[in-house]
C-alpha cells in the first residue's frame, strides 16, 4: 500500500483501519466500485462506508470519483441513498427490468410442506431423488445450530458439511474445497453463504424455511 497500487479491494472494516492509520490515502481515488450496495448501505456497513467515502467525496466538486453500484436487489432506499454519491446525470442499468418472474427461467421451484421433526428424513429423500448420486446440493438454514443439527443427522443419507460464521475462515475455505470438488455432495449453511460464493455445477439448492 505505500509503495502505490492501482486497485484496492478490501471489506470496510478494514479499509477504514488503514484509512485511520494513515496507512491508506484515499484523497487521489479515480474510482469507486460498492459490491453488494444493498448490503453495504444497510445498517451494518452504512457508517464505515459513509467514513471512508467522506475522505474521498468533497461536497459539489466536479472531481469526485467515478460510483459504480452493483446489486442484485435494489429497494427504492438503495436509490435513495446511493444518490448522495452519484453525480446529478447519474444512469441507472437495470439487466432485470419489470418482469415478475426474476428467478432463472431454466429453475424448477417446489414448495413442501413438512413437520420440522421428519425434516432431516424427507431432506435426505428429495436430495436422492433431485440431486441424483453424484450431484451437488445446498441447504440453507436460519441458524448456525440447525445447520450443525442437519449435517450430524442420521437421517441424511449423503455426506453432509455445515458452513457457518462460528467455522473459522481456514476451516471454511477447506470446506468448500471439499465441495467444489466432490468430496461430499451436500453443503448446509446459513447466510454466510448467500454471497460471494461461486460453486459450479449446483443441481439443487434447498431452502429449510422461507427466506427473509
Amino acid at each position: 500500500l505505500r509503495s502505490g497500487i492501482d486497485i484496492l479491494v478490501g471489506t470496510p472494516g478494514r479499509i477504514k483501519d488503514h484509512v485511520q492509520n494513515s496507512k491508506l490515502d484515499l484523497s487521489t481515488v479515480k474510482h469507486v466500485v460498492l459490491d453488494e450496495v444493498d448490503h453495504m448501505l444497510d445498517m451494518g456497513f452504512a457508517e464505515q462506508v459513509e467514513e471512508i467515502l467522506g475522505v474521498a467525496y468533497k461536497k459539489g466538486s466536479e472531481n469526485n470519483p467515478q460510483t459504480l453500484l452493483f446489486s442484485a436487489t435494489c429497494p427504492q432506499w438503495v436509490y435513495d441513498v446511493a444518490k448522495k454519491y452519484m453525480k446529478d446525470e447519474y444512469e441507472q442499468i437495470d439487466l432485470i427490468g419489470k418482469k415478475t418472474q426474476r428467478t432463472a427461467t431454466t429453475v424448477e421451484h417446489l414448495a413442501i410442506q413438512c413437520r420440522s421433526s421428519q425434516r432431516a428424513g424427507v431432506l435426505g429423500d428429495i436430495i436422492q431423488v433431485y440431486s441424483g448420486s453424484r450431484g451437488r446440493t445446498i441447504v440453507f438454514c436460519e441458524t448456525k445450530k440447525e445447520a450443525n443439527e442437519l449435517a450430524m443427522n442420521a437421517s441424511l443419507k449423503q455426506d453432509a458439511q455445515s458452513l457457518h460464521g462460528d467455522i473459522p475462515q481456514q476451516q471454511r475455505e477447506i470446506t468448500l474445497k471439499g465441495f467444489r470438488t466432490g468430496v461430499f455432495e451436500v453443503l448446509i449453511a446459513t447466510n454466510v453463504a448467500a454471497r460471494g460464493l461461486d460453486i459450479p455445477e449446483v443441481d439443487l439448492v434447498i431452502q429449510c424455511s422461507p427466506p427473509k
